[in-house]
């Protein structure tokens, strides 16, 4: 019995001759924990994708962003990072709150590697570690595993977002939240 696949993922890996390949992915790759190096690419990440679904099943996955650092590692087991002000919509941290497993999948652009972390979330008030951030989610980790790279198209940062909240300094408003739409509606501060 499979902690990782399902019954799609199986009849695909059978009709395609694969589930040796997907065994012994599972059986070799596959851990409960970030080792180090993954704890390393973690803690180095400046963005990664965040995919959640609701308590009826329908997903979103949303880019999450910040500084490197911005994903902090509490321990091989846990991550945490921030939720700042956005478009209020709080799709992916709003699912969280009614079905708390996510994924995460880390990718280094410049490098050419990707990491998967599966885990069950929850919503904290301990932000202190993010300036302006309206609060955290924690991850509580429980699948760790490499994803093939071969696809990864190579990039190269040019500039750090200007919106990512930072310390000492104010963060400034998005053009959008001064548009007509959107104005009348904004929350109050």
């Amino acid at each position: 019995m499979s902690a990782l696949y399902g019954e799609g993922s199986r009849a695909l890996q059978d009709r395609f001759d694969a589930r040796r390949l997907a065994d012994r992915i599972e059986e070799r790759l596959v851990a409960d924990a970030l080792s180090p190096d993954d704890a390393a690419s973690v803690a180095a990440a400046d963005m990664f994708f965040l995919a959640t679904a609701d308590a009826q099943g329908r997903p979103t996955c949303s880019y999450k962003g910040g500084d490197p650092g911005f994903v902090k590692v509490l321990d091989p087991r846990t991550i945490a990072f921030p939720i700042w002000d956005g478009n209020g919509m709080y799709l992916s941290a709003g699912n969280v709150l009614a079905n708390p497993h996510v994924g995460l999948l880390f990718i280094d652009f410049e490098r050419g590697s990707r990491m998967r972390v599966e885990g069950e979330a929850t919503v904290s008030d301990d932000v202190a570690a993010w300036p302006q951030a309206q609060f955290a989610l924690h991850v509580a980790v429980k699948r760790v595993y490499p994803n093939c790279p071969r696809y990864i198209h190579k990039y190269r940062l040019v500039e750090r977002s200007k919106f990512v909240p930072r310390a000492g300094c104010a963060t400034p408003e998005p053009g959008w939240k001064r548009s007509d739409w959107a104005r009348d509606v904004l929350p109050r501060r």
